[in-house]
């Protein structure tokens, strides 16, 4: 990190990678010392990764600190032209995420046609959640996942790497390491994911474009989550506009990749 550097973004740029791990090394060593004089922290899952990203947080705090132009980040949220991206690149993927689950839903009631006997995989299972634990999944998801994925994995990983190997390349690495830090069924919808966010976040060299974007998924996929939508719309009789509107959204998709990536590659080139 290069204090000199006084913009906030600018600043953001130097963060490296070495650096990071260092502050992940020493978050996972104060958090081991909180789970000893708190056990609540041991016990519960979600107030131990809060507690986690809570230093991590502070590690991005103390590294910006002193730099400005975070004022003017957020003034850039409400231009009218970012907030249509902002909006139209979270409906593609949160349509996109729906996919695979329609289509792997498809093929189970097709199978259910052709053979009676066949048991459903997509029976809905009602799951009892205390208030307390959704509200600590609910925190970790909403308000710490958007900030931090979007300042180690844009703002650090694919910062370093795009140096030292192209945008393009450190777009698919950066991506790929975000995703697999997803559950299964969801690696392929978060690979991509990712690869808007490093889009968003080089368009505008404003971390804050891609955590919005980020924060707007995770709000709803939390909602669809405790809805359970994702799976009603995978049954008879909405399953088949269900599949037309995510095919749609599939292929906006790729088309704002492709498109978008090759514009960057002329302006970095």
């Amino acid at each position: 990190m290069d204090k000199s550097v006084t913009n906030f973004n600018t600043r953001l740029r130097t963060i490296k990678l070495r650096e990071l791990f260092v502050g992940a090394i020493i978050s996972f060593i104060l958090t081991f010392i909180m789970m000893e004089i708190f056990p609540v922290v041991y016990d519960n899952d979600d107030l131990y990764f809060i507690v986690l990203l809570t230093w991590i947080l502070l590690f991005f705090i103390w590294e910006l600190r002193g730099t400005t132009g975070i004022t003017n980040n957020f003034k850039n949220l409400f231009v009218k032209k970012t907030k249509n991206e902002i909006l139209y690149v979270f409906l593609i993927n949160i349509l996109f995420a729906f996919l695979f689950t329609i289509l792997i839903s498809g093929l189970d009631i097709l199978i259910g046609f052709y053979d009676p006997s066949w048991v459903t995989g997509f029976d809905i299972d009602s799951v009892d959640v205390s208030a307390g634990a959704f509200l600590l999944s609910a925190i970790a998801s909403i308000i710490f996942a958007p900030l931090l994925e979007e300042l180690v994995f844009r703002g650090v990983l694919f910062n370093r790497l795009k140096i030292r190997i192209g945008i393009i390349p450190a777009m698919l690495i950066s991506s790929f390491i975000f995703g697999i830090g997803h559950d299964f069924g969801g690696i392929t919808s978060a690979f991509l994911f990712g690869i808007c966010m490093c889009i968003l976040y080089l368009k505008t060299d404003n971390i804050l474009v891609p955590m919005s974007v980020h924060f707007i998924n995770n709000v709803v996929a939390t909602l669809l989550e405790l809805t359970q939508i994702d799976y009603i719309v995978g049954q008879i009789p909405w399953i088949i506009p269900a599949t037309i509107i995510t095919l749609i959204a599939t292929i906006l998709l790729i088309k704002y990749i492709v498109q978008e990536t090759s514009a960057l590659k002329k302006v970095y080139s």
